[in-house]
């Protein structure tokens, strides 16, 4: 399971978009805690309980837990998922509302909850994230689910909701998926390369290699930078962190030194480049533009399946079928692109990603206050004499 947070002032807004779906009959009211289900009803027992913590602005908890799409849950499963949830992270006296949606090819649910509880107290949504992972790894053994890496462990990072946004807009994989297929592949290599092959096989592909080095030459991290974008290596991965890449190439530090100092040189006068104004800067390397092709487009005899290819970040390991009977019909696409252990379309994948689903909530207004006009004061007349 995946989950999703927002926290906000915009109760109405997500209570709306829930009831929207509902009405749409894509989706169904599983549990909650409110005396009726209308929308006029659930704001004003919301706007009582705002009343014990007036000051507090992000009262609005909203988060969607995501199965994968070979998981057969029934509603009553759902719903004890639903509520466990709510009372490990410390929603067990909370205004909540439960919603099962039926608009994506994997099970989804949406839970509403006011941070206020009925005694006045706040849960406290520090480090609400993290917690949040750790509780969904327990329901998973629990409920004997599918488990998924935690995000410590995963081995590439997940997309953003903003980058799933950005490729169904543009159909195109981002810059940070697209480094981490490049770096996967160079990676891959059947022998440990020299530091300097490294950096060299990355330059080719379009991507600046920047070394967090300190004078004595001890390097502690390093990020990359393509296409406009600079990312740390934690960001993109574990496998892409300082630590890995040092274990897998062949890397020292009096011998590699200087060649790391130079690399920085380059990224930086590079990076500066793009910052001025030069959007040529990174392609005018022999041979990058011709390189990028292939981790972007296929040709437009492939048309049939689909236009984009990737390795998904977020893998299940019940997709095993899909992804072997999906393998068969591109497979000869696959080797004249980019070879893929296991691919899926993109649109397949964002529209199967737990992410995909996400509420585009109005802002609430603000709690109306009473207030008395003051007093207009009256001008003293002035005696003539």
């Amino acid at each position: 399971m995946t989950g999703n947070q927002v926290k906000g002032k915009s109760f109405r807004g997500a209570l709306r978009y829930n009831l929207e779906k509902v009405e749409k009959e894509v989706a169904e009211i599983l549990d909650s805690s409110f005396v009726n289900t209308q929308e006029r009803g659930i704001m004003n027992e919301v706007k009582m309980m705002r009343m014990l913590r007036p000051n507090l602005q992000k009262y609005f908890y909203h988060t969607s837990i995501n199965f994968p799409p070979t998981e057969n849950i029934t509603n009553a499963l759902m719903k004890r998922i639903g509520l466990d949830y709510l009372n490990k992270n410390g929603f067990n006296q909370h205004q909540y509302m439960m919603f099962r949606h039926h608009d994506a090819d994997h099970p989804h649910l949406h839970i509403l909850v006011n941070r206020i509880g009925f005694d006045g107290t706040v849960v406290s949504d520090s480090n609400d994230f993290a917690r949040s992972e750790k509780v969904l790894r327990e329901l998973e053994k629990k409920y004997n689910l599918t488990q998924v890496l935690a995000s410590k462990q995963a081995k590439e990072r997940s997309m953003t909701k903003n980058e799933l946004e950005m490729m169904k807009r543009t159909n195109m994989p981002s810059q940070k998926m697209a480094m981490q297929i490049i770096l996967k592949e160079i990676l891959q290599s059947k022998y440990k390369m020299s530091t300097n092959e490294f950096i060299s096989k990355l330059n080719a592909k379009g991507i600046d290699v920047l070394f967090n080095q300190a004078s004595t030459g001890y390097v502690s991290g390093i990020s990359y930078s393509y296409q406009g974008m600079i990312i740390t290596g934690a960001k993109l991965g574990n496998d892409f962190k300082w630590p890995s890449i040092k274990n897998t190439i062949n890397y020292e530090q009096e011998r590699d030194r200087s060649t790391i100092y130079e690399a920085n040189a380059r990224s930086k006068s590079t990076i500066d480049q793009l910052r001025a104004g030069n959007e040529h800067a990174q392609g005018n390397r022999a041979n990058t533009q011709q390189d990028n092709v292939q981790y972007r487009s296929i040709s437009d005899s492939t048309s049939n399946f689909g236009k984009f290819v990737f390795r998904p970040s977020f893998q299940i390991a019940r997709l095993a079928q899909a992804d072997r009977e999906f393998g068969r019909a591109v497979d000869n696409v696959i080797n004249t692109v980019i070879k893929i252990p296991k691919v899926l379309l993109l649109a397949t994948l964002l529209d199967s990603h737990g992410r995909g689903n996400h509420l585009g909530a109005v802002n609430q207004p603000a709690i109306a206050h009473s207030m008395k006009e003051k007093p207009k004061k009256k001008k003293k007349k002035r005696l003539r004499i």
